[in-house]
């Protein structure tokens, strides 16, 4: 496969401010070829990305070849000319805007073109749809499409480019099972027409299940690229983390009284009945397919959305949440699925992230900030989450997903809440960082606190979570004790709703 090089990095390092994120790393693409690049958060993936991708330029001393010959980009656009083209995590498209429109407006963007030619727009996405036999209208709205599709929007641009090489960053992080065996069908068609793919997961079963050859970056440097057939799980693991990590199954204590009662919640459209008890110190998994309503459900409890009807208790009172400020002051927090969206301040400090929750509490009679004070809290959740690098003026945009998770969650644990509720805890985050979380979270149980986690990746809800509630199409399918759950049943309920099963609790 060497003998087909389509692309080669010889010695690209990249220094920032205090942090070395990559050291001379030295890879190669083979013209045809699914690779794979694994490491843990913090590895250097996104940056070694963000330089094919022209939007960082590495330190001298390294190169970048192309068919043998030397390229350098310093902006995107020069990249897309050699016939590189990515597809990020948040797909970089434009909601408001249409099919059509997303597939071919970087192209007219490159072309330098002055007017909208939408014949000629419409031809060419419609063509470059057809390659990949997909069906998805022309006309519609992105925002009005699946995340599956806008997935697949996302990728069918990189036709209209003529990519040599795709490079898809997390590309199934919000995607079901039948979504994701989809999307490898395409990349597959892609891989046989000649292209290359760089295909970015933490998904190591997906990893094995694509690609053609695996690279693994740890602290920066290349550690080795492998045939697939080469590794297992195990050895890869290692070889990402320079340690053996499996998901331990931890030790619960007995949980203590009822304290959040859910009974009756709906909402029109999005989840019906839901009922069930979440007692202190408990971690309860919700779990299901992407679109059974799990998140919505979250956000019902929270405040961010008014349900229909339905009643919600704590410590058996009854309380009425049609805000999320009542939701906070009652208690309740809420770390939603989206970090990057959601849950952060890009481009402002580990600092700011860490204190813009509580800042009233740190600030003097005369509304000006104790610079001691604020400067002695930061210190001390970076200490006790063990946000790593510590360093509290680094710009969060340049953490890795694990100690960006970490910073939301003590950004909520400041306000000392009852109910913690966790969406999608270790999405898009490397093995080490969520043995991390996970510990974090059972000691958090450990302390009184009530956890609902809702996840897709079951082997972490089975190792996790005390008790297990299934969602399927809007509804409470099922629910299992840590003692009888296994991957078997767990699917077998939220894709074919078979043998679910309810207990009393």
């Amino acid at each position: 496969m060497v003998d087909n090089r389509f692309l080669e990095l010889k010695k690209i390092s990249k220094t920032y401010p205090g942090v070395k994120a990559l050291d001379e790393v030295n890879m190669d693409i083979c013209q045809g070829e699914i690779h794979a690049l694994v490491g843990e958060n913090g590895a250097g993936k996104s940056t070694l990305i963000k330089i094919l991708a022209g939007a960082e330029i590495p330190d001298p001393g390294g190169g970048i070849y192309i068919d043998g010959e030397a390229v350098s980009f310093s902006h995107p656009l020069e990249s897309l000319r050699r016939r590189i083209a990515v597809t990020y995590q948040d797909l970089s498209l434009f909601p408001n805007l249409s099919v059509v429109e997303n597939i071919t407006i970087s192209r007219q963007i490159e072309e330098g073109a002055w007017r909208l030619d939408w014949e000629v727009m419409t031809d060419t996405a419609r063509d470059a749809l057809a390659r990949l036999d997909l069906n998805i209208g022309l006309n519609t709205k992105l925002a009005d499409l699946s995340l599956a599709n806008q997935q697949l929007v996302a990728i069918t641009r990189a036709l209209v480019h003529d990519a040599r090489l795709l490079i898809l960053d997390e590309p199934t992080s919000t995607l079901s099972h039948e979504e994701v065996n989809a999307l490898f069908r395409v990349i597959e068609t892609l891989k046989h027409e000649g292209m290359s793919v760089l295909f970015i997961s933490h998904k190591l079963d997906e990893v094995f299940a694509i690609a053609d050859r695996i690279t693994v970056l740890r602290d920066g440097q290349h550690v080795g690229t492998y045939p697939r057939t080469d590794l297992d799980e195990a050895k890869l693991i290692s070889l990402m983390v320079g340690r053996d990590i499996r998901f331990a199954h931890y030790e619960r204590l007995e949980p203590g009284p009822p304290l959040l009662n859910v009974k009756g919640l709906h909402k029109r459209g999005h989840f019906a009945g839901i009922s069930f008890t979440l007692h202190e110190g408990e971690i309860l998994g919700l779990t299901g397919l992407v679109g059974a309503g799990r998140t919505e459900v979250a956000q019902a409890i929270f405040g961010q959305i008014i349900p229909d009807g339905g009643q919600l208790f704590l410590h058996g009172e009854k309380v009425n949440i049609d805000s999320t400020n009542q939701a906070v002051k009652a208690g309740i927090a809420y770390i939603p699925e989206s970090r990057q969206t959601q849950g952060l301040f890009l481009g402002k400090t580990l600092a700011d992230n860490l204190s813009v929750i509580r800042l009233d509490s740190l600030v003097n009679r005369f509304g000006l900030i104790r610079r001691d004070e604020l400067k002695s809290y930061v210190q001390n959740w970076i200490k006790k989450l063990a946000i790593r690098p510590p360093y509290p003026e680094m710009v969060i945009d340049q953490f890795s997903g694990g100690n960006q998770q970490k910073t939301i969650l003590a950004k909520w644990l400041a306000y000392e809440p009852k109910v913690l509720i966790v969406d999608e805890p270790t999405n898009g985050i490397d093995v080490g960082a969520k043995s991390e979380i996970h510990q974090l979270l059972r000691d958090l149980a450990g302390q009184g606190m009530g956890i609902i986690m809702i996840s897709s990746e079951l082997p972490e809800v089975i190792a996790v979570c005390d008790r297990i509630l299934v969602m399927r199409r809007g509804r409470i399918a099922a629910e299992f004790d840590k003692d009888t759950a296994t991957q078997e049943k767990i699917m077998n309920v939220a894709i074919l709703g078979n043998n679910a099963q309810r207990s009393v609790s």
